[in-house]
């Protein structure tokens, strides 16, 4: 579906839902007012009933610059928090943004270059993980490669081109009010959920390679675990709710756990009853944890020795907690 064309310099907002993001959140507004772009750029703050000191934190950003405005999510869910923030977003292009990234300086001039050239509903590039220690360095890796997160381009890069869904998204606003905005039965895997709605409506998504925006990973196995779990959980809901976007790459990591799972009980049984034909089940997880090794092994003259040895907890971990959650789906 074609939309009008944009104005060369388009007034911009960035909008973002946060919870609990006090660590980050200073650093995520500050890349904002640091564009390099020349039209007019504000900012709207969604913030959920947090733990910390994230709300008290964004009145002050608020004080500070009045390009920000901050409003309650009541909920602390990301789709009502992105919907609310979006309804106080009067502008043509709205750029979204959490509390876990921070914008390269020509991020916003890009978005609005790619939009206008291309004619796309949603444009945007990669997630950039960034540590700061081994594990961190170790998780960044892992969801930077096809070997940790699958090929998605918006996590190891591409060619520029039309594509399922980016990382994050840079919309026109009229075409992101056309299909509803966020649906908001999904507490995650919104976007790809939102661009598969916009590709249905006729209109475009692009992946630009050019834009990409860093990204603080989770910094604690058990956060990774959770993160996981959770994506595998929405994901099998999206496939449930369209089952035409089932694919290898997701169906994969839920195979893995189940057949894993069932090899180990078989091998246990067999070892404890002599049944020596059972003891060959041992193979499936052998296989799995020897090719874990084998590419933690490969990766190390890029991320170092001590973050190499996180590396196969750390993608156990991620294939695992997403298959599983994939296998369980929502109650």
């Amino acid at each position: 579906m074609s939309l009008p064309d944009l104005p060369v310099q388009p007034d911009v907002t960035v909008f973002a839902t946060v919870l609990n993001e006090e660590r980050h959140l200073e650093a995520a507004v500050a890349s904002v007012w640091n564009q390099d772009y020349e039209g007019a750029l504000s900012m709207v703050v969604a913030v959920g009933p947090s733990e910390d000191d994230t709300a008290e934190i964004a009145a002050r950003l608020a004080q500070e610059d009045s390009r920000l405005t901050v409003t309650e999510n009541p909920t602390g869910r990301t789709p009502e928090g992105l919907n609310a923030a979006l309804a106080l977003a009067a502008s043509p292009v709205v750029v979204r943004m959490d509390g876990h990234t921070e914008l390269p300086a020509d991020y916003v001039s890009r978005a609005v270059h790619s939009l206008r050239e291309t004619g796309a509903a949603n444009v945007g590039g990669r997630m950039d993980p960034v540590g700061d220690g081994p594990l961190t360095w170790a998780i960044a890796w892992a969801m930077s490669s096809r070997w940790g997160i699958g090929g998605a381009k918006f996590h190891v890069g591409g060619k520029p081109g039309p594509t399922d869904s980016v990382f994050l998204g840079n919309f026109r606003a009229d075409a992101l009010r056309d299909v509803g905005g966020f649906d908001a039965h999904f507490s995650r895997a919104q976007d790809w959920e939102l661009n598969y709605r916009l590709r249905q409506r006729g209109y475009m998504v692009w992946f630009d390679p050019a834009m990409e925006v860093t990204y603080r990973p989770r910094a604690s196995m058990r956060a990774l675990a959770r993160q996981f779990f959770s994506s595998g959980r929405w994901r099998r809901e999206v496939v449930s709710r369209h089952p035409s976007t089932a694919s290898v790459r997701y169906l994969l990591p839920p195979a893995v756990a189940a057949a894993s799972a069932v090899a180990l009980v078989a091998g246990t049984t067999g070892a404890l009853y002599g049944e020596g034909a059972l003891l060959w089940s041992f193979a499936i997880p052998g296989a799995y944890v020897l090719g874990l090794l084998g590419v933690s092994v490969t990766a190390l003259s890029r991320v170092g020795t001590r973050a190499g040895m996180w590396l196969p907890a750390v993608l156990a971990t991620m294939h695992m907690s997403w298959g599983l959650g994939f296998l369980r789906g929502l109650r």
